[in-house]
């Protein structure tokens, strides 16, 4: 009888440790929450102007053949396109970004053969899935086109030699 008035006595005791550690740790979980709530989370808008900077980045570098450069500026689309899946799922336009999809594919495979036409065409094709998908969503003011100007003026677009 002893025993098991000690052996009791011993479950009690861990079991309010126990509740005090889970009041810490809720404690730290809510704590947490609070600053993820209240992180900086780049909105769409953010993401585009990355995409935009991007696709002018990309014509410049195809059309002057650097295709190491024309390869890293898709890629940098393509994993904008992945953060906004990812951060941006409270936009009903992300359900339809995978209409630029055969676009960066079309281009991705031009960069690969080192093919100036089959790139130009995969651009004006790229371009205008931009276009279409902005329509699609109420945002048809915004329309992309062919850069006629580098967006930055401090980079070589040619290959380096």
């Amino acid at each position: 009888m002893k025993a098991a008035l000690i052996f009791l006595s011993l479950i009690v005791f861990a079991s309010c440790g126990q509740n005090d550690n889970s009041q810490q740790l809720q404690s730290r979980i809510d704590s947490l929450q609070q600053k993820l709530d209240h992180a900086y989370k780049p909105g769409l808008g953010e993401f585009m102007l990355g995409i935009q900077e991007h696709h002018a980045k990309l014509w410049f570098a195809g059309t002057n053949r650097n295709w190491e450069l024309a390869d890293f500026e898709v890629h940098e689309i393509g994993e904008t396109l992945d953060d906004i899946k990812q951060y941006c799922t409270d936009r009903p336009e992300v359900k339809s970004i995978g209409i630029i999809d055969p676009a960066i594919s079309s281009i991705s495979a031009a960069i690969k053969q080192k093919d100036a036409d089959a790139f130009k065409k995969g651009f004006v094709q790229l371009t205008a899935s931009c276009n279409t998908c902005h329509k699609d969503n109420q945002h048809g003011f915004n329309v992309i086109i062919i850069p006629s100007t580098p967006p930055v003026t401090n980079q070589e677009f040619k290959p380096a030699k």
